[in-house]
């Protein structure tokens, strides 16, 4: 299956709303309270096109030529360069693909020595992360919720 790295604005604001709505996704997203609508979608993908305009580098939707999967990629946090994946239950079987290309092409584009990856503190301890060569890098706090930290060196 071939899968496409484009920009948010390409994919139509119903499928970006369907995604950040959808229960299994918002779980895991603390900073997300009420409903996602349109006027939220085009603020979401204003910033995350900020992020581009500003630090030439962040988050991609991944799409199929017929599904919207979800989006991902790098984000400034602080002095990090943050991994973000979020992805639609269908797509949860290619969620390492998705990591190791986004990986990848952070590395290879932003340059930076190491990538994080900050896991709400209600998810439980993943084993997954130290697969992928990750290692615990302490704690953060962002709008009141906890976090935990975790690091990739390149």
């Amino acid at each position: 299956m071939e899968i496409e790295f484009t920009r948010l604005p390409r994919i139509s604001p119903a499928a970006i709303i369907a995604l950040m709505n959808s229960p299994s996704v918002r779980k895991h997203m603390p900073l997300s309270t009420g409903t996602f609508d349109e006027s939220e979608c085009a603020a979401f993908v204003a910033a995350k096109e900020q992020v581009w305009a500003e630090h030439g580098y962040g988050p991609w939707a991944f799409r199929t030529a017929e599904t919207f999967l979800g989006w991902g990629g790098p984000q400034p946090e602080g002095d990090d360069v943050d991994i973000a994946l979020v992805l639609g239950r269908e797509a949860w079987g290619l969620g390492r693909r998705l990591h190791d290309e986004v990986v990848t092409r952070t590395f290879a584009e932003v340059g930076c020595a190491s990538v994080t990856v900050l896991l709400p503190s209600s998810r439980p301890p993943t084993h997954a992360l130290h697969r992928l060569g990750y290692a615990a890098d302490g704690e953060t706090e962002i709008d009141g919720h906890r976090f935990l930290r975790y690091r990739l060196r390149a």
